[in-house]
């Protein structure tokens, strides 16, 4: 298998020299990554999403939605430019609909915000998620435009996510999907209208209804309430795809946890995802996960020592070098959503397999049938999981606590 990975990558590197354009594609979409500046984790073929987005933006002719959880754009960095594009498109007349979340304006930066409310034709709307679900976010990364073409990933609307993180998302062109997405923003554009004007907003989908999780390609979200038609359930869908799983199964993550978030900094038991996971692996399947040295506070770390034990998982820690600018906040870390079945199946979301994002948050999740991305995929991934920033989680070990918002 590890052939056949090293294979794709250096197949995959050939592209560049025989397309003036350097990309990874299959029809209706194309795998972008964001590499973190000084590391070394080359990948040629994949075009960075401070390029497409700054193409989006300057092909829109009509209408641009985003949705996202919160905003930072910092002068200098290759984001301002990408923001320079946004700016540009409603100076020449393009509608923008801009959706946050109330708990992301936390985190958001007020120049920021500022800046956004000053573009003309822009609007700007802050949805509380937790009205509709309890206590979910948009943690969703996502953007569409002209209702022809979308863009799902990791990358949050912050010039860390385009610098210093690394990312993974997927540049869309399949018009049923992009549909979807569109209908997806809709939905969240409506209800913070109903919200705002003391109206409940009813739920628009059902957990009864059955999910197709056979085409070659296909969204799902969350949560699934407050899913549009023909959209599939997430947390119905991961279980699903993982029992079809029979040789291996690459994850990489920011965290991964059987715990969900409560009140009062309370982490209830959420064995959803765990249970398909260990079940996957009680069959023969091998479970390769990757995830963040963010992953190792408590009590998450404890739930991961637990899965590292079962025969047939194996669990690497990736930790980033410091950038030669010093400390940066919530930065240098792996923040990619990814997974690659068997070599047959790609998965490429924004959600942390942990309580409360399949359930409670709104999330995007595309699931692509195709052998030729779903390798891409496990390449990116053996690229990461056999460098020199991975190291095989230590069951004996005491996990020092991660620096994030601060340097300890």
């Amino acid at each position: 298998m590890r052939k056949l990975l090293l294979v794709s990558l250096l197949a995959a590197s050939a592209v560049v020299s025989t397309s003036a354009r350097a990309d990874f594609s299959i029809p209706g979409y194309e795998l972008v990554l964001t590499n973190p500046v000084e590391t070394a984790l080359p990948n040629p073929d994949l075009r960075n999403p401070a390029t497409v987005w700054s193409e989006l933006f300057d092909n829109a002719k009509k209408e641009i939605v985003i949705g996202q959880f919160y905003a930072v754009v910092k002068p200098g960095s290759p984001f301002e430019r990408v923001f320079e594009r946004l700016e540009a498109a409603g100076k020449r007349g393009v509608k923008i609909r801009f959706l946050l979340d109330k708990k992301g304006v936390n985190l958001s930066e007020a120049p920021t915000i500022e800046r956004l409310k000053a573009i003309p034709n822009l609007e700007l709307r802050i949805l509380d998620y937790s009205q509709l679900t309890g206590n979910g976010i948009i943690h969703a990364k996502y953007l569409a435009v002209d209702g022809q073409v979308a863009y799902v990933g990791s990358q949050n609307f912050d010039w860390r996510s385009f610098t210093h993180i690394h990312e993974t998302g997927l540049r869309i062109s399949d018009p049923k999907v992009v549909a979807q997405i569109q209908a997806i923003f809709d939905q969240d554009w409506q209800a913070q209208a109903q919200l705002a004007q003391g109206k409940s907003v009813p739920p628009i989908a059902h957990a009864a209804t059955s999910a197709n999780y056979a085409p070659d390609a296909f969204l799902m979200a969350s949560p699934y309430p407050y899913n549009p038609a023909g959209v599939a359930d997430s947390e119905r869908g991961l279980p699903a795809m993982l029992a079809e799983a029979q040789s291996e199964v690459r994850v990489q993550l920011l965290d991964y946890a059987p715990l969900s978030y409560g009140p009062k900094g309370t982490r209830p038991y959420y064995p959803v995802i765990d249970n398909a996971v260990r079940a996957a692996a009680q069959r023969g399947v091998k479970i390769k996960l990757m995830v963040s040295n963010w992953n190792t506070e408590k009590p998450a770390i404890d739930y991961l020592k637990s899965l590292a034990m079962l025969p047939n998982v194996e669990i690497r820690v990736v930790t980033l070098p410091q950038s030669s600018e010093g400390f940066i906040p919530f930065a240098r870390v792996i923040h990619s959503k990814t997974m690659s079945i068997d070599g047959k199946l790609a998965w490429v979301g924004t959600s942390n397999w942990a309580g409360g994002y399949f359930d409670l948050s709104r999330n995007l999740e595309m699931v692509l049938r195709n052998p030729a991305m779903a390798q891409r995929v496990a390449a990116l991934h053996e690229q990461l999981w056999t460098s020199p920033y991975a190291a095989p989680l230590d069951v004996n070990k005491q996990y020092p606590k991660p620096a994030k918002g601060k340097e300890e």
